[in-house]
């Protein structure tokens, strides 16, 4: 869905740098092309060379003219993610806000995860987030002294709070997620870095289109059989979230707007969340 443009009073973001990872796809790409709308220039990256060009198409035919940067670099190579925030600064300027977005679930139960696996999941989860931020953040204090604010945004998942069985690894990943966010906060809030996350539930990505396109109901499109997901999920607003709506969260929490905000998660979950 593209991003309708804002009024310019709403530019708030014009003269600031952004990098999102994993921005090939899905929320990534959606808070990307948002933050491109807000006057932002943009640097994304990702696993999948096809896939990034195709995302960098998709954002330049969106955005004419914007600032766009996008490269092929493995969040959790820390030596290629460093390359990744050099080139961002000479092309693009240092970067004030931080998206920390990839990563994916791992379906399985304590009784089929192995060790390779458990260890797989957690460097996952903790590095994803660990590298660009190391990377990234000698450019963010500069920012924050000179602008005033400077942001991380870590994509989480409703799992973190509300853990599944069949998603044991995931969900004990996602937990210690929340404490690294509040832990970075603390530690860059005296320079005016704010360090903040997003909790998710169930959002229309490939994966729910995948499973759609493998429905046995042939008969059904595809707002009858998500909804029918969604209330068999019991999410109140009986449908899943758009990748425009989390980026939405995403980009608030990254902008001035959020000034007085660090530390915290919020909840993007259709009400799907039974905890306070």
């Amino acid at each position: 869905m593209q991003t309708p443009p804002l009024p310019a009073a709403l530019q708030d973001l014009a003269g600031r740098v952004a990098a999102v990872t994993g921005g090939s796809s899905g929320i990534g790409l959606a808070t990307a092309s948002l933050l491109l709308a807000r006057g932002a220039a943009v640097a994304i990256n990702g696993r999948d060379a096809q896939r990034l060009e195709r995302a960098e198409q998709t954002l330049r035919a969106r955005h004419p003219g914007a600032r766009v940067l996008a490269r092929t670099c493995d969040v959790l190579d820390g030596a290629a993610v460093q390359a990744f925030a050099a080139e961002v600064e000479a092309t693009l300027g240092p970067v004030a806000l931080l998206v920390n977005n990839a990563g994916q679930g791992r379906v399985s139960t304590f009784a089929d995860t192995s060790d390779e696996a458990w260890t797989e999941e957690l460097r996952l989860k903790f590095f994803s987030i660990i590298h660009p931020t190391r990377a990234f953040l000698p450019q963010l204090v500069r920012q924050a002294a000179a602008l005033g604010d400077a942001a991380v945004v870590c994509v989480n998942s409703l799992l973190a709070r509300q853990p599944e069985p069949h998603m044991v690894a995931t969900s004990a990943a996602r937990a210690g997620v929340v404490n690294l966010v509040r832990s970075l906060a603390t530690e860059f809030a005296p320079q005016r870095v704010r360090v903040n996350g997003i909790l998710v539930g169930l959002i229309d990505s490939g994966q729910w289109r995948r499973r759609f396109e493998a429905r046995a109901d042939r008969g059904q499109d595809w707002d009858a059989w998500s909804g029918e997901l969604a209330r068999g999920k019991h999410i109140p607003l009986a449908r899943l979230g758009r990748p425009d709506e989390a980026a939405q969260a995403l980009v608030f929490l990254a902008s001035p707007a959020a000034s007085y905000v660090t530390g915290t998660h919020l909840d993007v979950s259709g009400g799907h969340s039974r905890h306070a």
